[in-house]
């Protein structure tokens, strides 16, 4: 699952890179040990949330097909019931992680930016990134109620 993406730059035009859609910048931190079990679940129902929610800004026009109450012979959700309840669980959670925390958890676990990208953005220092998305992230499992 690999997708072309302009990164921003500094000063300037951005760089086209390849990334592996399949792979998330928390999931990336995962795999290399920078945030926990817990933290990465906690991320990843945030994401989750959002992405159901369809929070990310469209490109195109929605091509896929809508949902048939009772197909299958159980009762399927409204997808804009199911919106709702998602921008509302996804609005819960950064609530949870409070302010200041929230930027970095929306930044890194829904846009997919990297520690060091949401730093220069939100001008903190360097490898400052990562303890307060941890903190974010153990406010938000701590919100989900994660052992």
């Amino acid at each position: 699952m690999l997708a072309e993406r302009t990164m921003p730059a500094p000063g300037g035009d951005g760089r086209r890179v390849t990334v592996n859609r399949g792979e998330s910048t928390l999931g990336w931190l995962r795999a290399r040990g920078h945030v926990s079990a817990r933290q990465y679940e906690a991320g990843e129902r945030v994401r989750a949330d959002w992405e159901t929610a369809q929070l990310n800004p469209r490109v195109t026009m929605r091509w896929d097909a809508a949902a048939t109450p009772g197909r299958g012979g159980a009762q399927a959700m409204d997808p804009t019931t199911a919106q709702i309840a998602a921008k509302q669980r996804f609005s819960d959670a950064v609530t949870a992680a409070g302010p200041g925390l929230s930027d970095v958890l929306w930044r890194v676990v829904c846009a997919g930016e990297g520690l060091e990208a949401a730093e220069r953005a939100l001008a903190w220092p360097k490898r400052s990134g990562k303890l307060v998305l941890g903190l974010a992230l153990d406010r938000v499992a701590d919100h989900y109620g994660l052992g």
